[in-house]
């Protein structure tokens, strides 16, 4: 089977997302393109082969390309997916063949600045109040934004005060407390908003302006990086006690290593602490 047609396969496979299939595809048709371009058939790729390749993208960075450790790390998954798919895990060998990526913090906003974002979406009409609350509920709760978009009428209960994320990064359902200020405005956005924007039956707690569920495109022109609003819910959570565990039960995390990138925020407020409170600071 040539590159293409196993490339294509693998892009059809029913077990992917269509988001994953989206990220994968350039990644996969650049290394495709690569193996035609120096005349190797997909059957010859062992490690050599791989690390040729990742060689290749480590010398573009380091001729000035816009390929960081990360951008590459990215790449070379999606490859080791693609052969694991079309040659077998026994093909593909676990070995380091990224450049090591460098500790990069979260940039998450000021409560300062998010009150002032929030405040920014007021408006009258269904929309303006529709988006409050998508943007409240987000910060609240800490969704990521298809997480948000894909909440249905009974994902949120109000009795119990609760949010039931279902199907998740990698499939995981959760549970996360609702707060108080996000419950008022998904309250009123459901008793004076909603049903103007219904058309028919939807069960999807947010809607567009032709009823349909909303998408996260719809949140990105609200909030042009939702996900920092993601990172403020983590980093404040922190500032106010909250330990790593619960962080990454309610960020649902599958490893508490992927949470452990907001402990330097814990660590600027132990030294905030310390230096007011110890004697030979």
């Amino acid at each position: 089977m040539d590159a293409r047609t196993a490339a294509a396969r693998f892009l059809d496979s029913p077990a992917h997302a269509e988001g994953t299939r989206r990220a994968y595809r350039f990644d996969v048709d650049e290394f495709c393109d690569w193996l035609e371009a120096r005349g190797t058939p997909l059957e010859a790729v062992d490690i050599r082969v791989l690390v040729d390749y990742a060689a290749g993208l480590g010398a573009a960075r380091r001729a000035g390309g816009k390929l960081a450790p990360a951008t590459i790390a990215r790449k070379l998954a999606a490859v080791r997916a693609f052969l694991r798919h079309s040659l077998g895990a026994s093909r593909v060998p676990d070995a380091r063949l990224a450049p090591r990526r460098g500790r990069r913090l979260p940039d998450a906003p000021r409560s300062a600045e998010i009150d002032k974002e929030l405040a920014s979406l007021e408006g009258d009409g269904p929309l303006p109040l529709r988006n409050r609350a998508l943007v409240e509920l987000v910060y609240s709760a800490g969704l990521r934004s298809s997480e948000a978009v894909g909440l249905d009428l009974v994902d949120v209960d109000f009795e119990q005060e609760l949010v039931h994320v279902r199907h998740g990064k990698g499939g995981k359902d959760r549970v996360v407390p609702l707060g108080e200020e996000a419950a008022d405005w998904v309250a009123r956005y459901l008793r004076d908003a909603r049903s103007q924007l219904a058309r028919g039956a939807n069960d999807a707690l947010f809607l567009s302006a032709t009823g349909k569920r909303l998408d996260t495109s719809t949140l990105r022109r609200l909030v042009p990086h939702p996900h920092r609003l993601r990172h403020a819910f983590a980093t404040h959570l922190l500032e106010g006690g909250a330990d790593l565990r619960t962080i990454q039960e309610l960020l649902g995390h599958a490893s508490l290593s992927t949470t452990q990138v907001y402990s330097h925020v814990d660590g600027r407020r132990l030294r905030k602490v310390y230096d007011s409170a110890h004697p030979r600071s």
